[in-house]
């Protein structure tokens, strides 16, 4: 084996040796990209990053990114999906599993108002896991669809994943978005399709709201209160994507819509106040921060890793795949839903996926596919344990009463139904490429 490619092998122990140790990942994402760069390099290495950093931080889609989280921050901050949460939930309410219908539809509306899914899961974890578990739930079921209907915003447009995954493929963003609607949409029907199994053959554990306190709203205050309440943010989300997917509006033309129409709402609605968009701006630039430095950090780090022959030894390891191309896509998913485990979304789209990706491309496979069953394999690592980021968000604002096991045994049935999803993508293709060829993406 050349010396490269024994670096190229060093420099992925090395990173996860780094990652392990408590090191953040930007850091270690740098440091083994320039010091294995430059020992198979030498400077030369540093002569190319420039170029590829310029390259990042010039792409004009990626400007969507900010965007589009503070358009999801504003919504969180000022109130709006508490209001949703609590009206759908007393209009759903009368239904066994009611409640946890209600968090999944709210958890859809959020999704695809913002695409971040810290923002909907502590939302709705500090509106409704008290009532909640008070009214009867089974905490595991509470927990679950809370931490699954917060993670629906990594496959709903507009998803910070598909952006990030569009730039990574080659592949225009409202391709993306179109291909991942019916996906997305067939992962809430199978989380509700659940929740009302629990509520015939499980009744107890999603017991209906009491019928006293559903009585708070007579039926045309109720009806009148869902207009007013639900349309609005509907009216953006169909104005933001149908802009995006009906080709109208670069996505970020469509962002800039979606972060002036969600300050739009929070006006209307008599929420928004100065303490308000300030934290709201506050948190939109840490969270931007953070993704663009991990973004520009993995640029040494790829290409030092690609120089080395490392892409070479990925596709040399396919060879060995039985199943030909349908073996080896099952193998890509099984290494993405392990690695899950481990790590961000982020660090695989950035680190582990481009590895993969040319074979892919040149046998032909269609890529808006593959970047669906990407996405869907990448919304389980939010919910896998032990460092699935939804658990941590809700255990962070759970109450005392709420173990960690708790929300581990809920989120089981979560991920086994986001895996039928995946498997149901796999087997029919067409559900993620027939609305792109209708369109005409």
């Amino acid at each position: 084996m050349p010396i490269t490619e024994i670096l190229a092998l060093c420099m992925i122990g090395a990173f996860f040796v780094m990652l392990l140790a408590g090191i953040p990942v930007a850091v270690c994402l740098a440091v083994t990209g320039f010091v294995f760069g430059y020992a198979g390099f030498g400077p030369t290495l540093f002569n190319l990053v420039p170029a590829r950093i310029f390259g990042v931080v010039t792409n004009y889609t990626l400007l969507a990114l900010p965007l589009f989280i503070f358009m999801g921050i504003m919504l969180e901050r000022s109130k709006i999906a508490e209001e949703l949460l609590e009206v759908i939930g007393l209009a759903m309410g009368g239904l066994r599993g009611g409640m946890a219908m209600a968090i999944i539809f709210v958890g859809v509306l959020m999704g695809a108002a913002s695409g971040v899914v810290g923002a909907t899961v502590v939302t709705v974890g500090l509106i409704a896991l008290g009532p909640i578990i008070n009214r009867g739930y089974d905490k595991g079921v509470a927990t679950g669809v809370i931490c699954a209907s917060g993670t629906l915003g990594q496959i709903i447009p507009p998803s910070l994943v598909l952006i990030l995954l569009a730039d990574i493929m080659g592949e225009s963003v409202g391709t993306l978005f179109a291909a991942a609607l019916l996906p997305g949409l067939l992962l809430s029907g199978l989380f509700i399709a659940y929740v009302l199994f629990l509520g015939i053959f499980s009744p107890q554990k999603v017991p209906a709201i009491p019928a006293d306190e559903r009585a708070v709203y007579s039926g045309a205050d109720l009806a009148g209160k869902l207009v007013k309440v639900v349309l609005p943010p509907i009216f953006l989300i169909v104005l933001v994507l149908g802009s995006i997917i009906g080709g109208v509006a670069a996505p970020t033309e469509a962002a800039s819509m979606g972060a002036f129409g969600s300050v739009a709402l929070a006006y209307f609605s008599g929420r928004l106040t100065f303490d308000v968009l300030r934290d709201t701006v506050r948190s939109a630039f840490v969270t931007s921060a953070m993704v663009f430095f991990i973004l520009i950090l993995a640029q040494p780090f790829g290409l030092a890793f690609r120089g080395l022959g490392g892409e070479r030894l990925v596709q040399d390891a396919f060879t060995f795949v039985p199943g030909g191309m349908d073996g080896q896509i099952l193998f890509l998913m099984l290494i993405l839903f392990v690695l899950g485990f481990f790590l961000e979304w982020i660090e695989i789209s950035y680190i582990a996926l481009p590895l993969f990706l040319p074979i892919f491309a040149q046998a032909g496979v269609d890529m808006a596919w593959i970047a669906i069953l990407v996405a869907v394999n990448l919304q389980t690592s939010f919910l896998t344990p032990p460092f699935g980021w939804a658990l941590f968000f809700l255990k962070g604002v759970a109450p005392p009463s709420i173990a960690t096991m708790d929300i581990y045994r809920g989120v089981v049935s979560f991920i086994a139904l986001q895996l039928i999803g995946l498997a149901l993508v796999f087997l029919f293709p067409a559900l993620a490429t027939w609305l792109p060829g209708t369109i005409g993406w």
